[in-house]
């Protein structure tokens, strides 16, 4: 399979990243786009082509009744992972859209989250794609596990 050239938001990363406190500013521009992000305070801390991972701070907007992280501030950070690491990932000739979530609840959260999501590059193929993602303690131990399924389609001719 022949390399692929950058996508404009695997630049766009590569190139603020290198700034001073860039990965915040990344992450910021992310949630400029996509507002509802912005809710979380999500950090990209690491993003490469079929791969990204997104930190949630644990504070009190983030948690639910019994002080832990709620899952739904979870699963913003786990989309928010996903379509980064779409964006970054996709061929060129490809779209995708996201069409349901997937999710089991494994642990109470109870520190920072760090949420990941990974694909393999032969997985971006015109149909469904179920992007696994997995969300982490500080401990290591997964909080919750699952897949955001997308779908994939070619980009219409010009």
């Amino acid at each position: 399979m022949a390399q692929q050239k950058p996508t404009k938001v695997m630049k766009l990363y590569n190139r603020v990243t290198r700034l001073p406190y860039g990965n915040k500013i990344f992450s910021l521009m992310v949630s400029r786009m996509a507002p509802y992000f912005g809710t979380i305070r999500p950090l990209i801390t690491e993003l490469r082509p079929h791969y990204c991972e997104c930190l949630i701070k644990k504070r009190n907007a983030v948690h639910n009744h019994i002080k832990t992280v709620h899952v739904i501030a979870i699963c913003n950070g786990l989309e928010m992972a996903m379509g980064v690491m779409a964006e970054a990932s996709i061929p060129s000739h490809l779209r995708w859209i996201p069409k349901g979530m997937s999710l089991d609840y494994t642990a109470k959260a109870g520190s920072d989250i760090r949420c990941v999501a990974e694909v393999k590059p032969e997985q971006w193929v015109e149909g469904d794609l179920l992007v696994p993602v997995t969300a982490y303690d500080d401990n290591d131990v997964v909080v919750v596990e699952g897949h955001i399924k997308l779908w994939i389609s070619a980009k219409p001719p010009r």
